[in-house]
């Protein structure tokens, strides 16, 4: 199996790492190597948050070479512009459709980029696979589970089993949560494959 590279980006507080942790555990079930590298460092603060995953029998760095990204998985608009160099030109991007208005805009150190969907409609010309994981969320039964919505979504871009990622789950998350977790999850998946 190559290996393959998946790039996880967003801001803090909307779950990226916990994300990236379930999709190692589920290399992991399926008996690959797995590395993981993140970057976090004003994440409390609603600063960027990257986490780097990467799946193959054998994987020696968990850094990612620019611009080898298989799959860009970003949970805002305005991250997967800022990370669309790190994909390769044949590399796919799950975005979600959320765009958070940057510390560096709503401060005015910068301009709000002019449409961000139009962007990424551009740049991954049929690559792009889009997500509303809040609505999902929602219609699972909790909000706050919109990261396993992109979750589900992600495992369809994966060869992965979906018990492998549901014992991943069942393996990181408190048990009280997994149920509405698995839900959000099912939406997602079934959000893709129902758009494919």
């Amino acid at each position: 199996m190559e290996t393959i590279n998946v790039n996880l980006v967003g801001v803090g507080g909307q779950g990226i790492l916990l994300t990236a942790d379930i999709l190692a555990r589920t290399a992991a079930e399926a008996g690959l190597d797995v590395k993981k590298s993140e970057i976090h460092g004003m994440s409390q603060r609603g600063g960027s948050v990257s986490s780097q995953v990467r799946i193959g029998e054998s994987v020696l760095s968990p850094i990612i070479p620019g611009g080898e990204a298989d799959i860009l998985v970003a949970f805002d608009e305005v991250e997967a512009i800022r990370a669309f160099p790190s994909v390769r030109p044949t590399g796919k991007a799950l975005v979600d459709r959320r765009y958070l208005v940057p510390v560096t805009v709503s401060s005015g150190q910068t301009p709000a980029p002019a449409d961000p969907s139009a962007t990424l409609e551009k740049i991954f010309a049929g690559r792009l696979y889009r997500l509303d994981s809040v609505k999902l969320a929602e219609e699972a039964g909790n909000r706050r589970t919109a990261n396993m919505a992109i979750a589900g979504a992600l495992s369809t871009l994966l060869p992965f089993p979906c018990e492998a990622w549901l014992a991943a789950m069942r393996g990181r998350i408190p048990e009280k949560l997994v149920g509405a977790n698995i839900e959000a999850f099912k939406a997602g998946r079934a959000a893709v494959e129902a758009a494919v």
